[in-house]
């Protein structure tokens, strides 16, 4: 039997109204070329479309993932490299869907970034810790990525 006709009833379907999550995005795991962070963002955003559910999610990228969200010139400098931001055209698409993006401005702050760093819509907060802890009071599910 091949991978493709194999059946996988699901036991636990789950199907959501509301949707308020925040994903801390402190570092970079990789689904083969893929951040972790970004493939579940698209899995969720797929999930919120299927349901048809109101939704709020942020992704607030911090330390070690801040540079997923510097436009091509900011990205080629911070990552010694010439071939410009892979995961802007993911990102964009993230945010097209509804998600919002956001950059941790103490990171910013170490790196010297500022706006004109950016992708178009990335937004700054104070500091990751203080916006997570903030949505969550509000009522936001964290997820750690």
């Amino acid at each position: 039997m091949s991978a493709s006709e194999k059946l996988l009833p699901i036991d636990i379907p789950v199907k959501l109204s509301n949707v308020k999550t925040v994903f801390s995005i402190g570092a970079l795991a990789f689904e083969g070329d893929l951040p972790a962070s970004i493939f579940h963002l698209q899995l969720i955003e797929n999930d919120i479309t299927d349901w048809n559910a109101k939704s709020e999610v942020i992704a607030v990228f911090h330390t070690n993932a801040g540079h997923v969200t510097l436009n091509d010139s900011a990205y080629n400098t911070e990552r010694n490299i010439a071939t410009g931001n892979p995961y802007k055209e993911l990102v964009a698409d993230l945010m097209k869907r509804g998600a919002e993006i956001e950059l941790c401005g103490a990171t910013a702050k170490i790196y010297n970034w500022g706006n004109v760093d950016l992708l178009p819509g990335v937004k700054v907060n104070t500091d990751a810790m203080a916006r997570t802890t903030q949505l969550v009071q509000e009522g936001f599910v964290k997820i750690t990525e």
